[in-house]
């Protein structure tokens, strides 16, 4: 087995070179999954010279296997559940909503600490790019779907470097575009295709969010 990508910065320029077509558009943004998903989205904003910022979402992990994902919450409410997870592991009702009572505050306390002040991304009549370090079960990239496509925007093209071919045609499904670059078979984890898959700070999100405002201004 072989590690497809250095690092998420060496996935994030790999993807910009298959995203070419939406470089200096000026109806364009880069939205970025934190924690994992922003130093890609980074890269892909600073290629194609379009603004960046973030979409909050927080995975619902199964109790004692918290990698395994049963489910996702984003802001307004939104909740994408994993039934057949929930349904496998026989999890009952009050230990999924302890689960998301926790991670909504998690999200409450993530959305102060890396947008601050700055007000919400423009999402109506945009083409947005959707961008994480890769699917897994997909429940947080659906989760992140549903809160903009209530907002309407433009066009919805998600793009990741790596993921199951299954959750790819999933996801063909429900945005306009799905863009990666590899489908290993079997699967396993995001983290086995990457040689460095250290987790991300909320510093190093705050600091690639603001370097990239810089560098727009």
């Amino acid at each position: 087995m072989k590690t497809r990508f250095r690092d998420r910065t060496h996935a994030g320029k790999e993807l910009a070179n298959q995203l070419t077509i939406y470089a200096n558009r000026s109806d364009a943004i880069v939205l970025g999954l934190p924690r994992g998903g922003v130093p890609v989205a980074y890269e892909v904003a600073k290629a194609l010279n379009l603004p960046l910022d973030i979409c909050l979402v927080r995975k619902l992990g199964v109790p004692g296997h918290k990698e395994l994902a049963m489910g996702a919450i984003a802001s307004g409410g939104v909740r994408v559940l994993n039934y057949d997870v929930i349904s496998w592991l026989a999890i009952a009702d009050k230990a999924l909503e302890h689960i998301a009572d926790r991670e909504l505050r998690e999200l409450q306390r993530r959305d102060r600490a890396y947008r601050g002040d700055r007000p919400q991304p423009e999402v109506c009549d945009r083409t947005i790019i959707l961008v994480d370090d890769g699917l897994a079960t997909g429940a947080t990239m659906r989760a992140a779907i549903a809160v903009l496509q209530k907002q309407q925007p433009k066009e919805l093209v998600v793009a990741v470097p790596v993921a199951p071919l299954a959750g790819c045609k999933t996801l063909e499904t429900e945005v306009d575009k799905v863009v990666c670059l590899s489908n290993p078979e079997p699967f396993y984890a995001i983290g086995l295709w990457y040689k460095n898959f250290a987790q991300t700070t909320d510093e190093q999100v705050r600091n690639l969010l603001a370097k990239q405002l810089a560098t727009a201004s």
